[in-house]
C-alpha cells in the first residue's frame, strides 16, 4: 500500500481496532446480528419486522432473520425503479457445535457431543480454550443469545510419546476424535444445557431448543515486529460484515443527498455449508426485501424489473494470500498479498461471479476511494472455492461481483490478515454504495 493510498482511504486505523472489538462480541450469527445492528442504531436505523407493513419513508432499516441481517437506506426522493447497490457478506464461520443430546463421556471424564459445522481444518481446533456462544429458545418462542467467554472446553490432543508418528501426518476421526472434554466424573443428562440456561440467567425448564457452539477465547490482536498484521478467529467473514456495516453507516450519516442508488447490506447465514436455509444467501429472504421497498414506494412489478436490471451486488467475503511457504500451490501470476488492499476474485468456471464488466465496477470503486487493489485466481491444479456471489446472482438476476481480502489459514479456528486492508476494504464498499 502506498502511502498516498493509505492517506486517501475514508477509514484509518481506527476502524481495525473497532473490527477487534467486533469480533470479541461476534462469537455466533446471531451475535453478529446484534453487533452490526448495534453500530447501524448508531447511525439511525431502525429495526422493522417482516410481519409489518413497510412505509417509504426516507431513511435507514434492517430486518435480522435468525443469524441474518438486511440493512437498506433509502434517500430522499428515490423513485420506485431506483436501482441498488447491494454489498453481501455472510456471517457464519467453521466451528465445532453443540448436538441435540450433548451430555457425552468416557473413561471418568465429562465431556460435549458436538458437531462439525463446515470446512474445518480440524487439527486447529485441537489444545484450545473454547467457549460457548449462541442462542437458547425458551418455551414461548422468543430466544436468549448466551456468550461464555471462558474457558470451558478444550479437545486434548494425544500426546507424542502415544503416537510417534504424529509429525509424519495427522488424521483425527471426526466422530472418536473431536469430542471436547469439560470436567471429570459421570455422565450428567442435561448437565450442560441446565449449567448454560443458569449462566444465561434463566431456569433449565424454560429452554426447549438451543442453536451453541464453541469459539477460542483468545481475543483477536495485532501481530508482527510492526503490527502490521491481525490475527483473529471469524475473519472469514465477519471482517467483511463489520466493514459493509461500516460503510453503510458511513454512507447513511452523510445524509445520502444525491445517491443514485439504494445501498443495501446484506448478511446470510449458512455460507459455509451451502448457503441453503431460510437465512442463507439460496432463500428469497434478499429478493423479498427489495421487492418490499420497490412496492411499498408504490412500484409496480415493471418498476421492480427496472430496479433490478440497474442493480449490482458485491459480495464480499475472504480469500487466499499467497503463502511463503506453499507458493506452488498458488496461480504463479497472481500472488495476493496482506496490505496490497481488497482482492477481485475471479473465476471463468463462475465459482466467483465477475467478469470483465464488474471488474471495472470494482476498480472504479477502489479507484474512487484512493485504495490499492489485486487479483486472485486459483491455481488451474487446484480447485477453487466459492461464495455468495454465483447464488446472488443467479437467483435476483444481478450483476455481482466477487470481492475480499488476501488472509491466511482461512477456515483455521484463528485466522492472519494485514492489518490495513481491513479500512481499506470498507473505503472501497463506501465508495462502491455511493455509485
Amino acid at each position: 500500500m502506498s502511502p498516498a493510498a493509505a492517506r486517501q482511504a475514508f477509514f484509518d486505523r481506527t476502524h481495525t481496532d473497532d473490527l477487534i472489538a467486533f469480533l470479541g462480541t461476534s462469537p455466533s450469527p446471531y451475535h453478529a446480528v446484534a453487533s452490526a445492528a448495534e453500530r447501524l442504531e448508531k447511525a439511525g436505523f431502525r429495526q422493522v419486522a417482516e410481519t409489518d407493513a413497510w412505509d417509504a419513508a426516507a431513511g435507514g432499516r434492517y430486518v435480522i432473520r435468525g443469524g441474518a441481517l438486511i440493512a437498506w437506506y433509502l434517500p430522499e426522493g428515490a423513485g420506485p425503479e431506483t436501482p441498488f447497490r447491494v454489498v453481501g457478506t455472510h456471517t457464519d464461520s467453521p466451528n465445532l457445535r453443540v448436538k441435540p443430546l450433548p451430555d457425552t463421556g468416557s473413561a471418568g471424564w465429562r465431556q460435549v457431543a458436538v458437531e462439525i459445522y463446515g470446512g474445518v481444518p480440524l487439527n486447529t481446533w485441537l489444545d484450545r480454550d473454547l467457549g460457548l456462544s449462541g442462542r437458547l429458545t425458551l418455551k414461548d418462542g422468543s430466544w436468549r443469545l448466551v456468550q461464555l467467554d471462558e474457558p470451558l472446553l478444550r479437545v486434548p490432543q494425544l500426546a507424542i510419546h502415544l503416537d510417534r508418528q504424529v509429525n509424519d501426518g495427522m488424521k483425527l476421526d471426526k466422530q472418536r476424535h473431536l469430542t471436547p472434554i469439560w470436567g471429570l466424573g459421570p455422565v450428567d443428562e442435561g448437565s450442560l444445557i441446565a449449567y448454560v440456561a443458569q449462566r444465561a440467567g434463566l431456569e433449565p425448564a424454560e429452554v426447549v431448543g438451543w442453536d451453541l457452539m464453541t469459539h477460542d477465547v483468545q481475543p483477536a490482536s495485532y501481530l508482527g515486529r510492526d503490527r502490521e498484521l491481525l490475527a483473529g478467529p471469524r475473519l472469514d467473514n465477519l471482517l467483511s460484515v463489520h466493514a459493509a456495516t461500516a460503510a453503510l453507516a458511513a454512507v447513511a450519516s452523510a445524509g445520502g443527498a444525491g445517491l443514485p442508488y439504494i445501498p443495501v447490506m446484506a448478511a446470510f447465514d449458512h455460507e459455509e455449508t451451502g448457503s441453503e436455509s431460510d437465512t442463507g444467501a439460496q432463500s428469497p429472504l434478499l429478493g423479498n426485501v427489495l421487492d418490499r421497498t420497490v412496492y411499498a414506494r408504490g412500484g409496480t412489478p415493471e418498476d421492480r424489473a427496472r430496479a433490478l436490471a440497474g442493480t449490482v451486488c458485491l459480495s464480499s467475503d475472504m480469500g487466499h494470500a499467497v503463502h511463503p511457504n506453499y507458493t506452488e500451490r498458488h496461480e504463479p501470476g497472481h500472488h495476493p498479498l496482506p496490505n496490497g488492499g481488497p482482492i477481485l476474485k475471479v473465476n471463468v468456471n463462475n465459482r466467483y461471479a465477475t467478469d470483465g464488466v464488474g471488474r471495472a465496477v470494482f476498480a472504479a470503486a477502489c479507484e474512487k476511494a484512493g485504495v490499492p487493489w489485486q487479483t486472485f485466481v486459483s491455481n488451474n491444479a487446484m480447485p477453487c472455492g466459492t461464495t455468495i456471489g454465483p447464488i446472488t446472482a443467479a437467483r435476483l438476476g444481478i450483476k455481482t461481483v466477487d470481492c475480499g481480502i488476501a488472509a491466511l489459514s482461512m477456515h483455521s479456528a484463528r485466522e492472519l490478515c494485514g492489518a490495513a486492508d481491513p479500512y481499506l476494504l470498507a473505503s472501497a464498499i463506501k465508495a462502491f454504495l455511493e455509485g
